[in-house]
């Protein structure tokens, strides 16, 4: 009887300490199977009715990972019954993002925001962010070769011929964008890449310099498992990509590590590229309330320039590259060391402080038709914000203020370019630049629906060319150039009319002041009279959830004076001038939602996305040599482009996507009397993703771009001389790949 009464006691115990747990759909709360769920060394898999079954203990904390929904990561509690997982097409209301230093839902941004999520990223060819972010409304990134990006928000790109200026780029906190407003975005792979979060237009109020916007990456910040992954994905034109990765959890923390290797011949005569990057990453809880991240990036990049052609060199061989490019070695490269720290701090429930730091290195020679560029830079910086939450009175308040500091210096040497070897030294320059900022914002909650938000920051910047050679008729010189400090304000309200929709409206100040690379040309000129842009932008959007569909619309209006625009001289020599004002007028929509969402079927879920493009910029007033262009449009925009998404899932892993691309004539000059012609681009990829086990993740996939082999450029030439205004872009081509991934 006593080992009867001990037994049945024993299985009353497991009875409850074998807590279940149900996993369900946030929006349609339908169970979902096959939910991975990570306790402690433990890995758990949800059955057919979404449940899982373990002898959990007060404080365990629980990850879990499904394909078709955000991670989550919560803690056991006693009555956890319970958890609610939100899939990727999630209402607006559920969708957290930073913003303007706001942690909030997207639906109680005062700001045009969207998200490009790890998902997104990896819906296409995995050789560069291009096709993803290219899928929002107001966002376009150009490839005029492999690795040679430009990225334009709501039409940032007039004064980029080559690289990202003018748009503010963070990489975990750390400021991104080098001091002198240049971002080598190239030297990322997408695996360095977990999110994305873009803020579109001025946000100088709290990021200081850049009238396109702001893009915030983050890596993988929380390592839930040991996990090993390796990569391979092949393509037409020799494209090769191959990774391996590890994450590992330590006591306190966690270490990650990655290499990746890319490389291509390219779809144009002399445009290979060959990129290795290495990241480590480390992260530490140092404590309950702080946290540290350090990583250390390592970037070896070459690729070579094809160059631009005219019209009767395309109609000839679009593949060819421009005359004298093969000759003279046309091409980058470009070794990068970059090294961050970030630390985060918990005062108590109402103080918090983030602050980071890099250092940066950096080796680059250019041969080009004109001329043979070596640089070597060294530059650093870092940013902080502490954010106080609490109350004035009645009111809810959140307050945040910093600062960032950055400092760069470049030695740099133009010399002449004999079939591909630097000749005799042409001019030589140290070139350094200092850029500033503090920052302060106000969040106040009139009502529980009404907020306002009010930012300021004041704006310093320097810099300072120092020339020791000129081989030119001017002597050895020192020109430096100081801003006047900038005020640069934004207010902002945002109104929820509802738990499903809401209104948001702000005015904000912006300015870009010219780059090194505007001031100093590769002809050896100095134009210090280059002014700052400065622009004041008026936007008005709503946001809301229908059922199943989330809808945000921005309208804006943005003046902008003193515009940079480029030209080309008669050597073929990119040169900058202001260009009087522009009037920007825009509408951005977008559309998501699932028409089919079941978990108990083969087919578990439909998804589709619209995102509507309506750019209608002006020259307000602008007139060169006598010619008057006010009144054309913006170089460079094309008035309207829409895309559209198509995503389906099955239960047994297999999935597709389909996506389609309208993009309109584009104006080319400033004239307005060159374009190039509207088309539609149609890709797809279809594959079969699937965990075997507890251990193992596998994912095989395959896809086409330009299923309908269109003729297009992507990353046009504006205002080029000779009419060499056209970069095309590859046909029809093919790619594929195998992922495969092992927990230890």
């Amino acid at each position: 009887m006593k080992y009867f009464l001990l037994f049945v006691f024993f299985l009353s115990f497991q009875s409850i300490a074998q807590q279940p747990i149900q996993i369900l759909d946030k929006q349609s709360q339908e169970p979902i199977p096959g939910v991975f769920v990570k306790v402690g060394k433990q890995v758990l898999i949800s059955d057919d009715q979404g449940v899982i079954q373990y002898n959990f203990q007060e404080g365990d904390w629980l990850f879990l990972n499904h394909l078709g929904y955000e991670n989550l990561t919560t803690k056991f509690q006693k009555d956890l019954n319970r958890i609610l997982l939100v899939p990727f097409t999630a209402g607006l209301s559920e969708v957290v993002v930073r913003g303007f230093e706001s942690e909030r839902p997207l639906l109680e941004q005062a700001g045009a925001i969207v998200q490009v999520k790890e998902h997104e990223l990896y819906r296409f060819n995995e050789n560069s962010i291009l096709s993803a972010f290219n899928t929002k409304a107001g966002v376009r990134v150009e490839q005029r070769a492999p690795a040679s990006y430009r990225i334009s928000i709501r039409g940032s790109s007039l004064r980029s011929p080559f690289g990202v200026r003018n748009v503010k780029v963070y990489w975990n906190d750390i400021p991104f964008t080098f001091a002198d407003g240049t971002t080598d975005l190239n030297i990322l792979d997408l695996t360095n890449i977990q999110q994305s979060e873009i803020i579109k237009g001025p946000s100088g109020s709290i990021f200081g310099a850049g009238n396109g916007g702001v893009i915030r990456f983050e890596s993988k910040q929380q390592v839930q498992e040991n996990y090993l992954s390796s990569d391979l994905g092949v393509g037409d034109f020799g494209l090769l990509r191959y990774r391996i990765g590890i994450d590992q959890q330590l006591e306190k923390g966690s270490i990650s590590a990655s290499y990746v290797h890319q490389q291509s011949d390219g779809y144009r005569e002399h445009s290979a590229m060959d990129r290795k990057v290495v990241q480590i990453a480390y992260q530490s809880a140092v404590s309950e309330k702080q946290s540290i991240a350090t990583q250390i990036l390592y970037s070896d990049l070459h690729y070579q320039i094809p160059g631009a052609l005219n019209p009767s060199q395309v109609e000839e061989n679009r593949r060819q590259a421009r005359p004298g490019s093969v000759e003279q070695n046309s091409s980058i490269a470009q070794q990068t060391l970059f090294g961050t720290l970030r630390y985060e701090v918990r005062f108590n429930e109402r103080w918090k402080n983030i602050s980071s730091l890099y250092v940066n290195t950096k080796e680059f020679e250019n041969p080009f038709i004109l001329d043979y560029k070596r640089e070597t830079a060294f530059s650093y910086g870092g940013r902080t914000a502490f954010t106080n939450e609490g109350t004035w009175g009645r009111f809810p308040v959140r307050l945040v203020v910093g600062g960032e500091y950055q400092y760069g210096n470049t030695a740099a040497q133009n010399f002449g370019n004999r079939n591909g070897v630097a000749d005799t030294v042409r001019f030589s320059d140290d070139l350094i630049t200092t850029q500033a900022f503090l920052f302060q914002q106000l969040e106040l909650d009139w009502t529980s629906k009404l907020r306002m938000t009010v930012g300021l920051s004041e704006n310093f910047s320097r810099y300072d060319i120092l020339r020791s050679i000129d081989a030119g008729p001017n002597a050895p010189s020192s020109n430096s150039r100081r801003f006047d400090p900038l005020i640069i304000p934004r207010l902002a309200m945002v109104y929820r009319i509802n738990e499903l929709s809401g209104v948001h409206g702000s005015i904000s100040s912006g300015f870009s002041p010219p780059t090194i690379a505007e001031v100093r040309t590769n002809e050896g000129s100095i134009n210090l009279d280059l002014e700052a842009e400065r622009g004041i932008n008026y936007e008005i959007g709503y946001r809301s959830q229908y059922g199943i569909f989330n809808l945000d619309v921005t309208a804006f209006y943005f003046q902008l004076d003193q515009t940079i625009t480029t030209f080309t001289n008669e050597q073929g020599v990119v040169l900058f001038r202001n260009a009087g004002a522009t009037d920007q007028r825009g509408i951005e929509a977008s559309l998501d939602y699932a028409p089919y969402r079941n978990q108990a079927t083969w087919i578990r879920e439909v998804r589709l996305n619209h995102a509507y493009t309506g750019h209608y910029f002006t020259f307000a007033r602008y007139e060169s040599r006598g010619t008057d262009f006010s009144g054309n449009q913006l170089t460079g925009v094309a008035p309207h482009t829409l895309v559209n998404l198509l995503d389906v899932r099955s239960r047994s892993g297999f999935y597709i996507n389909i996506t389609h691309q309208y993009v309109d004539q584009i104006p080319l000059n400033d004239a307005n009397t060159v374009f190039q012609d509207a088309y539609h681009l149609v890709g797809s990829r279809i594959g079969w993703r699937e965990s075997l086990g507890s251990r193992w993740d596998l994912d095989l996939y395959g896809g086409v771009d330009n299923i309908l082999d269109e003729t297009y450029s992507l990353g046009n030439d504006l205002n080029a001389f000779a009419n060499r205004f056209y970069q095309p872009a590859p046909g029809r081509n093919f790619y594929g790949g195998i992922k495969v991934g092992l927990r230890y």
